[in-house]
């Protein structure tokens, strides 16, 4: 409970794991209901697709504003009152019968929801030593793959029951029970003293901030180059099975999750987060391009290539926010991975449509040669500073 000492940091990493997960059960598992969406509202897959997006959507316009109410206002206010707000919306969601009315249900719910995407980082951030913070980060990343899998376990059973609203209220029992999890057991890390009338600097007066986001933004592009289009190249150029080809991707989804815990470990033996992180940017960028040449060529050797590049472009994903709230501090954290969530969800909504089109005139290798131009790209941009943060200077605030 709040307040009564110093919790378990286990405990406390588990807590936001939960609440980001159960987040993207809906934000990220809406996917499943596809088939059913178009049979009981009548819609084309296009209608149903933007119903399925509309949390993602939701999510892009208030990241910022959750990570300043987490830094303002403290973890587990901003988890709590984000949590319950998704909990009304998404279970208002499924007793919508319009499709337009249930969209902007879903969109709101999404809205709310972004609150753990930040507000969990902080979490990792305060309680976590920094020798031990990238493996916890590590962790809090595996809460995307965890969501969507709880998603595809309910999803069925739920459906079968009671439709799509069975399934919308299947996920809103699970925020529901999230939410009161988190209110009544999170607690706040602790902060650094604040003299009164101070104001903490802006981390974004220097440049390698800005250069974690927009690394982070490029090595958005293979992971999703990768991931929106294996089961496309595994089925159509390589000729297997449809049912075969998603095993090996919900496989490789695993080991990119593992990859992260891994990389979270080595970051924490190093010393440093941009360090390996502009090491498996190389290693991103050789294999995207090899793997760009053997599909060029024909070459069998293109599919196992594909799964290595997969789990390659996965495992690098929790650096990228530890070095962001390491370098942006605790007054600052929770605005900047809220913008870090906002750059890479923009790239994630664009990366399919550019890289279907350039696929469908000039080919797979052609995009998959790209996208490691842009993993080499990243790595040029990831700064090559220390990851000990300098003394925070603070300015008075004026009295007016």
């Amino acid at each position: 409970m709040p307040g009564m000492g110093r919790p378990n940091r286990w405990a406390m990493l588990s807590l936001g794991v939960a609440a980001q997960g159960a987040g993207c059960v809906f934000m990220y598992g809406l996917p499943f209901l596809l088939p059913a969406l178009e049979a009981e509202h009548g819609l084309t897959l296009a209608e149903a697709g933007v119903i399925v997006g509309a949390p993602s959507a939701g999510m892009l316009f208030t990241l910022i504003a959750w990570g300043w109410a987490a830094d303002r206002y403290g973890e587990r206010i901003a988890m709590t009152s984000g949590l319950a707000l998704a909990t009304v919306f998404l279970g208002s969601a499924a007793f919508a019968t319009h499709p337009a009315v249930l969209a902007l249900l879903l969109g709101l719910a999404g809205a709310a929801g972004a609150s753990a995407n930040a507000a969990s980082g902080r979490v990792v951030l305060g309680w976590f030593p920094k020798e031990r913070r990238g493996v916890a980060m590590g962790w809090r990343q595996t809460a995307q793959p965890l969501g969507v899998a709880l998603a595809g376990v309910i999803a069925p059973p739920a459906l079968h029951l009671g439709g799509v609203r069975g399934a919308l209220l299947a996920m809103t029992a699970i925020c529901l029970v999230t939410t009161c999890c988190v209110g009544l057991m999170v607690v706040d890390p602790p902060r650094p003293e604040t003299s009164a009338g101070t104001r903490s600097a802006s981390p974004y007066t220097e440049p390698a901030l800005w250069r974690v986001h927009a690394a982070s933004m490029l090595l958005v592009v293979p992971q999703f180059a990768t991931a929106a289009f294996a089961l496309t190249y595994l089925v159509a150029e390589r000729h297997w099975a449809a049912a075969t080809a998603s095993q090996v991707i919900a496989a490789a989804q695993l080991a990119g999750a593992g990859g992260r815990l891994l990389c979270g470990r080595w970051s924490d033996l190093a010393g440093s987060r941009v360090g390996p992180m502009r090491r498996l940017a190389l290693v991103n960028a050789a294999v995207m391009l090899v793997l760009a040449m053997a599909v060029q060529a024909g070459n069998a050797a293109g599919s196992a290539l594909l799964v290595a590049a997969l789990v390659i472009s996965m495992s690098g994903n929790g650096l990228a926010f530890t070095a962001v709230s390491e370098l942006a501090g605790p007054a600052w954290a929770g605005r900047a991975m809220g913008a870090q969530n906002t750059g890479q969800n923009l790239i994630a909504a664009g990366t399919p449509p550019v890289l279907g089109a350039l696929i469908t005139h000039a080919g797979f290798g052609t995009a998959f040669a790209l996208a490691g131009a842009l993993a080499l790209a990243a790595s040029v941009a990831t700064p090559g500073v220390p990851m000990i943060r300098r003394p925070v200077v603070r300015r008075p605030v004026s009295p007016d």
